[in-house]
């Protein structure tokens, strides 16, 4: 092996290593974090805060070293792949250490460690979400891309875990004062985040081996109505023409039509939009089905006429569109309401992927 070489790898390998030793430091500053905030031990909580500046100076380190390295041998195809996800990486590595130093912070101001039943929703969720940091960092370090796309379906289990634990905060609130309440509150939130910055080691450890960049996010888009005769059917078709790739669309009513409006369907059909296949649909969501969409659209009247209850820190938003038509689809101007819509769906769905969205 030429000198050249043998030196690159020795490089690459320093750097691989010693990603690996701070995700080892950040991993134990977690598992730290959450003893002490289970036990109430102060002294581990001050010595988890303290210990943060070395995963800080650590992580500065394979910056630089990463840079270096850039300087020094003008990488090119996964020798550059892998110091470009390193240098976000190692970011992702330090918010996780910032995670523990919060909880730390949280367990030395709580007035009593959380009760049994908290601090069980704790160690679930921190079980998860640590099971999945250690698996996303082997499967960075090990360039594993296969591995890393498996651990990344881990994220949706913490997802629940800690919408169950909320349910278990908002039980027990009245038993606890304020401040433990929020504390708690913000506990489950960054064990959340935890499992958030595992999966983003998982997509830098997909593009390091492969190139393979994150695939540009596909929107879950819901549009309601009163029957579901017209005017939700429309603007979901609008959509499907238009945006085929940035969505999946639906339209629902809470007292859906027989069938849909016959004037719509020919006025579609005139416009070369087949809609005859579609059959007006019920609104018959779960909150936890709900949870699903990212956009909840009213097209009719206030969005609370159809959702009744949206879970807590659900990514739903919630839209009502005014499209300056008949209180009832008896009279609907067919013409207007399809420029309406299609100006609408435009600017929501350039707003979610921007110009690009196709």
């Amino acid at each position: 092996m030429k000198h050249y070489e043998k030196r690159l790898e020795q490089d690459e390998e320093d750097i691989r290593s010693r990603t690996a030793a701070v995700a080892g430091l950040v991993r134990e500053a977690l598992k730290n974090a959450v003893h002490a905030l289970l036990t109430g031990n102060h002294k581990l909580a001050s010595l988890t805060i303290l210990g943060d500046g070395e995963i800080n100076r650590e992580v500065r380190a394979i910056d630089g070293a990463c840079h270096r390295f850039i300087v020094r041998h003008l990488p090119s195809a996964g020798h550059l792949r892998l110091i470009s996800a390193t240098i976000r990486a190692v970011i992702e590595l330090e918010r996780v250490g910032d995670y523990a130093v919060n909880i730390s912070r949280v367990a030395a101001h709580l007035s009593a460690p959380p009760d049994q039943r908290l601090a069980a929703a704790v160690e679930n969720m921190a079980a998860e979400s640590g099971d999945m940091l250690e698996r996303a960092v082997k499967a960075f370090v090990d360039r594993n891309a296969d591995q890393a796309s498996a651990t990344m379906i881990m994220a949706k289990q913490v997802e629940r875990l800690r919408g169950a634990a909320l349910s278990d905060l908002t039980a027990a609130r009245e038993g606890l004062p304020i401040d433990d309440l929020f504390a708690m509150f913000s506990v489950y939130g960054m064990l959340e985040r935890v499992a958030d910055q595992a999966k983003n080691l998982c997509e830098e450890a997909v593009f390091a081996a492969t190139g393979q960049t994150k695939a540009q996010k596909v929107y879950r888009v819901l549009f309601l109505d009163r029957d579901n005769a017209a005017m939700a059917p429309m603007a979901e078709a609008i959509a499907r023409q238009h945006f085929p790739n940035s969505g999946r669309y639906e339209s629902a009513a809470l007292t859906p039509a027989p069938t849909l409006a016959p004037e719509m369907v020919a006025f579609m059909a005139a416009r070369g939009v087949d809609v005859s296949a579609m059959t007006p649909q019920a609104f018959d969501k779960t909150p936890l089905e709900l949870a699903e969409y990212h956009v909840a659209v009213s097209l009719q009247g206030p969005i609370g006429n159809y959702l009744k209850e949206i879970p807590f820190l659900s990514q739903t938003v919630t839209l009502e569109w005014d499209l300056a038509q008949s209180p009832d689809d008896s009279d609907l101007d067919y013409e207007a309401l399809y420029r309406a819509l299609s100006v609408q769906v435009r600017q929501l769905m350039e707003l979610l992927r921007g110009p690009e969205a196709d």
